[in-house]
């Protein structure tokens, strides 16, 4: 594992961008917008042979991708990697691989009277948006950045990408293989700072998705606003956890620790906080304990255990926990040594609020620090979700059917998972995004597809039949019984 000092010396230092770099951004704009126009229904074959190189490179760049990935992080593993940032879109690639002849079909509808009876034809036509801009954050860098192009590339789009400077590694290795198997007016990457992000959500895209923050992403709204540019907004929040009377507490505390501590927190679907009724605190926090330690049994020192991904978000999660401290809640730590002399590692807390609240409930946690809220019944820590902005996710432990039907209709969010955590994203054939402060619009499978498509409406004549005596003035009779056939409940 790489020294505090030595990532750091190591990792090129992101500048501002310079007008070559901007000159450049837009040069690869104005060849795909070109490209565009000049082939606007790119054929099958072409969109999975694109798939293809995609899944292609993902299989064959393995280890150098991981390599690129722990040398930002400063410590992740491989099998970490290979596990949460590589199959996770390699599966998506596949399912619109092997999907995409049904989703290109037109889609029949019905068309209203009298047009049904003479043979005239409605029906939907999918084509592609045409120039489509990618902006991916770090937590993820290549699940975050490829699990889109399923639906980018099925759709017939031409995508740019705008890489995370966090991830200085990943981002030039994967541009460096993307230049190697796709043509820049199909697939680029571009990579650099905030700057660079700013200049690249002004440029007129066809659509711009975005996934990070709901901070950022209001100044990607407004950035593409100007430009009338739809936007997708994939963004984080707090999602929360309810806890039910009749849940297993040894099952609940098993999987929040595991979606917790997973690339130490950094997730944006990860549990936020808990509520749980106040007599099952203690015991949910020694199982929580006992989980973490059978993941890492070597703690913060435990090889699978992830670096946060900056000493700047190291020190805000930190000064989260002094102020909850400060303000009279316990801060109980997961591991019985969690002592480490890199900045940027940091060892998991449980937090138990107390009724001051704190900075832990204002803002998306994004790292290892759970709090957990006592609460004295479902029906309470229902009004306290519904009382704050719609979450991305909504996690339920509980076996009660009355009050699982209760959670699923009286709760807005991204989406429910039940009795386990995070396992929606990974399902295909599932629409994933959020609502409100979580975002807006959603992909995945044959979502991701319509999404990043226009739905043409197409209406084709009867070529045998003229309706003009019946819809054209000079009306008559006939027109009036039409009328009054037709103007009817």
């Amino acid at each position: 594992m790489n020294t505090a000092a030595n990532t750091a010396a190591a990792i090129p230092r992101i500048a501002d961008p310079s007008d070559a770099e901007l000159r450049e951004m837009r040069r690869l704009f104005s060849l795909q917008h070109a490209a565009s126009r000049e082939d606007p229904f790119p054929s099958e074959s072409l969109r999975r042979d694109r798939i293809e190189r995609l899944i292609n490179l993902l299989l064959s760049h393995q280890e150098v991708l991981c390599e690129a990935v722990e040398h930002d992080f400063g410590r992740r593993s491989a099998t970490n990697t290979r596990l949460f940032d590589i199959l996770p879109p390699l599966n998506a690639l596949k399912y619109a691989r092997d999907h995409l002849s049904s989703w290109m079909r037109p889609r029949r509808r019905h068309s209203n009277f009298p047009y049904n009876l003479i043979g005239a034809r409605s029906e939907i036509q999918y084509i592609p948006l045409g120039v489509v801009g990618n902006l991916s954050p770090c937590n993820f860098p290549l699940t975050l950045a490829l699990s889109p192009m399923g639906g980018l590339l099925a759709a017939g789009n031409r995508v740019m990408l705008k890489l995370s400077e966090l991830t200085p590694a990943t981002s030039e290795t994967l541009r460096q293989l993307m230049t190697k198997l796709f043509d820049a007016s199909e697939v680029s990457v571009v990579t650099g700072g905030s700057d660079v992000a700013a200049e690249f959500c002004r440029l007129r895209f066809d659509h711009i998705l975005f996934t990070g923050s709901t901070q950022v992403g209001r100044l990607v709204a407004q950035s593409a606003a100007a430009n009338l540019v739809p936007v997708t907004l994939e963004l984080g929040g707090k999602s929360p956890v309810l806890v039910g009377e009749t849940a297993s507490l040894s099952k609940a505390a098993s999987r929040v620790a595991f979606a917790k501590l997973t690339n130490a927190g950094q997730i944006c679907i990860a549990p936020d906080h808990v509520f749980i009724h106040a007599r099952h605190t203690d015991a949910f926090v020694t199982l929580l304990q006992a989980a973490a330690k059978a993941m890492y049994p070597d703690g913060v020192a435990s090889k699978d255990y992830v670096n946060i991904i900056s000493e700047r978000h190291a020190a805000r999660l930190r000064a989260h926990l002094s102020d909850a401290a400060a303000r009279g809640s316990r801060v109980i730590p997961l591991f019985d040594d969690d002592k480490n002399v890199d900045p940027r590692c940091l060892a998991p807390q449980v937090v138990v609020m107390g009724k001051e609240g704190g900075t832990l409930m204002d803002e998306e946690i994004f790292g290892p620090l759970l709090p957990l809220v006592e609460v004295e019944s479902m029906r309470d820590a229902l009004l306290r979700v519904r009382a704050r902005p719609r979450p991305l996710a909504l996690y339920y432990f509980g076996r009660d059917p009355d009050e699982i039907v209760q959670v699923t209709r009286e709760t807005a969010c991204g989406g429910l998972v039940i009795n386990d955590v995070m396992m929606h994203f990974l399902q295909d054939d599932l629409p994933f995004g959020g609502i409100g402060d979580s975002g807006s619009g959603s992909y995945h499978g044959r979502e991701g597809f319509e999404h990043f498509s226009h739905a043409k409406s197409v209406f084709t004549q009867s070529t045998f039949v003229d309706l003009g005596g019946l819809i054209r003035p000079p009306f008559g009779t006939r027109m009036g019984r039409l009328l009054k056939m037709q103007l009817r409940r």
